[in-house]
């Protein structure tokens, strides 16, 4: 209603999700009260499955109240947690889904407010057309921020696209990463229109790269339903030019993690 909040909203890791499973998950999210040395927050719920990897965003606080408050803003810092109260998993086949529990992590975002390190790789494929579609393919290595990243796609989609070109920006899996490298990213993935500059573009959360963090890096950044394949192969778009395509990728680290 025009009113800016900060909220939050809790993800599954989608490659965990076997296609048939639903997760129920009861959760809290919160933001700590330092005044009265508290979390302060709603309680929900959410059923989980590969199609519907976020819940709904939950609003905590006006955001212009927390700008003035000196009980969850403190020198700069807010901090933010949620607390996993209860996962049932079921599947079709009524088959018993065992959930281990793991000790409470605690991990701390550090968002920059200027000397954000930015790189774009422009990757053009002229043999679009001639690729095995039913594989998916990866652009070279290229590096930013002292990391070496790549891009990779899935012309006819992977496995949880709907008729979509998937794309992904992913971490090269080659290099060890000590804990201290682990970095925010912000990315834009973008199929590039040669015609008529009507690109397709697609902008992604924050998300965490680094040791701790490999796994979902490793995965990819990106969407499974990043272009529909009906418009990409549209001859009057110019998104496929003869057989060449162009993908670009625009990362900004913004900031670094720790954990503990």
């Amino acid at each position: 209603m025009g009113n800016p909040y900060v909220a939050l909203s809790l993800e599954i890791y989608h490659a965990w999700l076997e296609q048939v499973h639903t997760v129920h998950a009861v959760f809290e999210l919160s933001i700590f009260n330092h005044s009265k040395g508290e979390y302060c927050g709603c309680k929900a719920s959410y059923n989980f499955d590969v199609k519907n990897t976020y819940s709904k965003p939950h609003c905590l606080i006006p955001l212009q109240e927390l700008l003035k408050s000196s009980a969850f803003l403190v020198d700069d810092s807010c901090v933010f947690g949620v607390e996993i109260l209860k996962i049932d998993v079921s599947s079709p086949e009524k088959k018993d889904v065992v959930v281990q529990k793991k000790a409470t992590t605690v991990q701390n975002l550090f968002i920059q407010k200027k000397g954000f390190i930015k790189g774009t790789y422009t990757w053009t494929m002229d043999n679009f057309l001639e690729l095995d579609l039913k594989h998916s393919v990866r652009s070279p290595t290229f590096e930013v921020g002292g990391l070496k990243w790549y891009i990779r796609m899935y012309p006819r989609g992977d496995k949880h696209s709907n008729d979509c070109l998937s794309l992904y920006l992913s971490l090269d899996d080659s290099v060890e990463l000590p804990l201290e490298s682990a970095k925010v990213v912000e990315l834009t993935l973008s199929i590039l229109d040669q015609k008529n500059v009507k690109h397709r573009t697609a902008t992604s959360g924050l998300w965490v790269c680094g040791q701790g963090h490999k796994l979902v890096c490793v995965q990819g950044m990106g969407s499974s339903d990043f272009f529909g394949l009906k418009e990409l192969k549209d001859p009057s778009g110019g998104y496929v030019v003869g057989s060449s395509c162009v993908v670009k990728a625009d990362l900004t680290i913004v900031g670094s993690s720790n954990d503990g």
